[in-house]
């Protein structure tokens, strides 16, 4: 019987995603991402040499595993085209193991220029690529497709209509420039090369995957806290980062996940605006962002750092039904002669914990028996606190750094 797990963040992303799913993708059949578009970053570090991927699942880097995009990914022709090139410029192979949905809405340079304009308004902290006026219109059901390459004039129609209702938004309401909807299109179609190569329809796809007992891994993007519905609103993203969003983006029904793999910093990090209850601005804060090199693997922007709030994974936890909760970044936290934990609010601010530090480095740590006391005291209070076992704990950057428990 075939084994399918889904791989989540529990917090605002960044939570060492990528290297996890890369990790369990050697004895896995296909990886599929489900959500989100290129605001993704999940950095995988393979013998010293460092990938990061924004698009394409994190199994393209084993050349067992197929790999699929679901229908709830907002698709960026140009930086898929990209990041594909520069795959097989590591002589990573696409043929026969890559595939796209149809139904992917595409990210159009209106969408951009939208996000950007009003962002500057908002400040909501967008990565400014377009995302969530992708997933407006989506919803909105006047997105392009990626399917709609197939027919040249139907394209050119959807373009020259969604754009022109973008053409207004950026002229009357933000006073900004308008775009050419023939440069539009054609910068579009010139990647029909993809819908060539790649496009399937993957209900279809994972109905076989299935079918077959194919080994599933479900890759997800951002973290829980950025869900659109249960996330720290309206700070969050714009596509549905938790368990639920696996079924929506791919077709596929909840039965069909196994295990639900949870991903957890053992401190917490925030890129852009918002709330973060445990967020640091001292000199222990500092230490976590350079210790842990805590800048965006997509935008670059630094990460705000900040103790662990077990009270928010706890819920992420029951949010997503968590079988397994995997604790990345331990070996950042070396150094730290204190530790602190939030385990409950108080007119609003954190309560905390306070366990000693360990002092002893946990880098590239492979057996639970090896690690320090003190650090098995931090991870087995996690543990009774959110009633998950952490079956998976990372210890640096490289897929051989884990702990599997």
């Amino acid at each position: 019987m075939s084994n399918n797990t889904l791989i989540l963040g529990l917090q605002w992303g960044d939570e060492g995603k990528g290297k996890i799913v890369d990790n369990l993708s050697e004895s896995t059949d296909a990886v599929c991402r489900f959500q989100g578009g290129h605001n993704a970053g999940h950095t995988i570090k393979v013998n010293g040499e460092k990938t990061v991927l924004h698009l394409i699942p994190s199994g393209i880097l084993h050349q067992n595993a197929k790999c699929l995009i679901g229908n709830g990914v907002v698709l960026a022709l140009d930086a898929l085209d990209k990041e594909i090139n520069e795959l097989k410029g590591k002589n990573i192979k696409f043929k026969d193991r890559f595939f796209i949905s149809s139904a992917c809405s595409l990210i159009l340079p209106s969408h951009i220029s939208i996000d950007k304009v009003r962002d500057k308004k908002e400040s909501i902290g967008t990565t400014g690529r377009g995302i969530g006026p992708a997933y407006e219109d989506k919803v909105g059901r006047r997105a392009v497709r990626f399917g709609d390459l197939a027919n040249e004039d139907i394209l050119r129609n959807k373009i020259e209509l969604i754009v022109s209702y973008h053409n207004r938004i950026l002229v009357e309401i933000h006073n900004d420039e308008p775009h050419d909807i023939e440069e539009i299109f054609n910068e579009v179609y010139k990647y029909k090369h993809l819908y060539d190569c790649y496009c399937i329809d993957s209900q279809d796809l994972m109905y076989e995957w299935v079918k077959e007992n194919k080994s599933i891994l479900f890759e997800g993007a951002q973290g829980t806290l950025l869900d659109i519905d249960h996330g720290t609103y309206p700070y969050v993203t714009s596509s549905s980062t938790t368990a639920g969003g696996v079924s929506t983006g791919l077709g596929i029904g909840p039965k069909f996940i196994d295990k639900i793999i949870g991903i957890s910093k053992a401190y917490t990090t925030r890129v852009g605006e918002g709330p973060f209850i445990t967020e640091l601005f001292d000199a222990n804060g500092d230490h976590l962002a350079k210790k842990g090199n805590e800048f965006g693997a997509t935008t670059g922007r630094a990460r705000r750092c900040g103790w662990l709030d077990l009270v928010a994974l706890k819920k992420a936890i029951f949010t997503n039904s968590v079988t397994d909760l995997c604790i990345t970044k331990l070996d950042v936290m070396d150094e730290l002669k204190e530790i602190h934990v939030c385990n409950a609010y108080e007119d609003n601010k954190p309560v905390y914990k306070v366990f000693e530090g360990w002092l002893t480095s946990t880098e590239g740590v492979t057996k639970y028996s090896d690690l320090p006391d003190n650090a098995k005291k931090y991870i087995e209070y996690i543990e009774n606190f959110t009633e998950c076992n952490a079956s998976i704990i990372s210890t640096g950057p490289s897929r051989d750094q884990t702990i599997n428990r």
